[in-house]
């Protein structure tokens, strides 16, 4: 993520701010130029906010018109509770946060967001609701949003990392694999990189619940439920490089630079940032990432946490994330 400044007095933002708490200039975000904007200048005002600025919290502007009058990322939307449903409403707005990470993150990698894109949002509190993608349509449970509710399903599922932006990066990986995938030459090398996406997926689904991950599963898969199954493998896959760019970026936004531990003579353990790293090879990438998140992995831990970053990229994980990388560079594959 990008870091911003007040237009007005040059004060740091950040991407959620809507109000610069230093001059308190209204604040809005301006897709088609990835910019927080004070509002009042450079012809925009409160007209012009998203309609879902108290009910989730927006603070993009809308720039074209739309009938609802909402921005490039609500609208996207298809479903959402209803407006008795304050329980829900507020795990709403913390979905529709996330997923304006998730959508800035796309049109910063210029990747195209068709038509066929939509999300729905929903609860399990009102109704059964399964997180995953079809056709377009990406659902999401709040209950997710809850953070009791995810840390069980975390224990549950014995996963190191559970986040509502991990869950819209994975699936989201769901809805450009047709796009990228399925065609001649490079559906062969994603076969030979994650296996073979014709078995049965529901008897996949089956057995991994069943039986669970196999042993040694993350010497060739960047998570346990990686190895459900060849689609599944690429969206995880898919969702960690999405993590690492943008984390990457955030870091060299800010100036992060590792250069230790003091002594060490283990290159990948040295890292500077750049203006943009991400637009170098994935090689480049992979060794910033490496040096990175082993830091940042050293100070959770001094603060008595868990790993930030708590996955093993074996060297088939990073073939497959270079695969991605790929992927995501030569947009002529997309339609």
């Amino acid at each position: 993520m990008r870091a911003f400044t007040c237009g007005h007095c040059s004060h740091l933002l950040f991407f959620e701010n809507s109000l610069c708490l230093r001059c308190d200039a209204a604040q809005g975000f301006l897709p088609s130029k990835l910019e927080l904007v004070p509002l009042g200048r450079d012809s925009f005002d409160d007209r012009e906010r998203c309609a879902n600025a108290a009910i989730a919290r927006c603070n993009w502007l809308v720039e074209d018109e739309h009938p609802g009058g909402l921005c490039r990322s609500c609208r996207l939307t298809a479903t959402r509770p209803a407006d008795s449903d304050r329980d829900g409403l507020e795990n709403f707005a913390a979905a529709e946060a996330a997923k304006r990470r998730l959508i800035f993150q796309l049109l910063d990698l210029r990747l195209p967001i068709g038509s066929d894109l939509s999300f729905d949002l929903l609860s399990s509190e009102r109704q059964p609701v399964m997180t995953g993608h079809a056709d377009g349509v990406i659902t999401l449970d709040l209950a997710e949003s809850v953070d009791a509710h995810r840390e069980q399903r975390r224990a549950e599922l014995d996963e190191p990392y559970r986040t509502l932006l991990g869950h819209f990066r994975h699936e989201i990986g769901h809805y450009y694999w047709p796009s990228m995938i399925d065609r001649g030459a490079r559906l062969e090398r994603c076969r030979e990189l994650f296996g073979d996406e014709r078995n049965d997926y529901q008897e996949a689904i089956e057995r991994h619940y069943d039986q669970g991950a196999p042993q040694g599963w993350n010497q060739h898969h960047v998570s346990a439920y990686a190895t459900v199954h060849p689609w599944e493998d690429w969206a995880e896959t898919w969702a960690h490089y999405l993590h690492i760019r943008d984390t990457l970026e955030t870091a060299a936004q800010f100036g992060i630079v590792v250069t230790g531990p003091s002594g060490s003579v283990e290159p990948s353990l040295t890292a500077a940032p750049a203006t943009k790293p991400v637009n170098g090879s994935f090689e480049a990438i992979i060794h910033d990432w490496l040096a990175l998140s082993y830091a940042l992995n050293a100070v959770n831990r001094s603060m008595g946490r868990d790993d930030l970053y708590p996955f093993t990229l074996a060297e088939p994980v990073v073939e497959k994330l270079t695969f991605v990388h790929e992927c995501v560079e030569c947009r002529g594959w997309l339609h």
